[in-house]
């Protein structure tokens, strides 16, 4: 008899992935299966994005308007980001400073659950934590991800590895 095992990171990845899928489903996003290599939304303008305080506003404004922009290794803007780039980026137009690192910014601010996330939180992918993108809410997020696809609107359940969430200091 052979018995199939699976480890702990494998469950809980899948756990964790079960309960993003569940929260993007709540929000009346999940109709169907996306695979991870979803393209970015980016034929219908966005809906406006209304952010629970005015510094989380300006951030996801900011970030909004970086769609488009190519990704770099180490970009900080405004031209080209990186992940943690662009996250910094749009914070500090908000007056919040933020390290320049996707591993850092996961280790600042308040820790948030999938059911409470807000237009302007975190959400952190993989373990270590090695990419960040803003949730804008419906169960989206804008991130740049990676060389050759630039700054994007995405649904948040087309990533894998989602390894928590956070709301920097507003």
């Amino acid at each position: 008899m052979t018995t199939t095992r699976t480890s702990l990171s494998r469950r809980t990845s899948r756990t964790t992935r079960s309960a993003l899928v569940a929260v993007m489903a709540g929000a009346g996003l999940m109709l169907s299966t996306v695979p991870a290599t979803a393209a970015p939304v980016a034929s219908a303008p966005l809906a406006a994005v209304a952010a629970p305080t005015s510094a989380a506003q300006i951030a996801v404004d900011t970030a909004l308007a970086q769609v488009g922009k190519p990704y770099a290794w180490g970009g900080g803007g405004p031209s080209s980001f990186d992940c943690s780039g662009l996250v910094q980026y749009a914070y500090a137009a908000a007056g919040v400073n933020l390290p320049h690192s996707s591993r850092l910014q996961s280790r600042i601010g308040l820790p948030v659950g999938l059911w409470d996330m807000q237009p302007g939180d975190l959400l952190f992918f993989y373990s270590p934590v090695g990419h960040v993108g803003m949730y804008i809410g419906n169960g989206m997020m804008v991130h740049s991800s990676t060389y050759g696809k630039p700054v994007s609107v995405v649904w948040a359940g087309s990533v894998s590895g989602y390894v928590g969430s956070a709301r920097p200091a507003w």
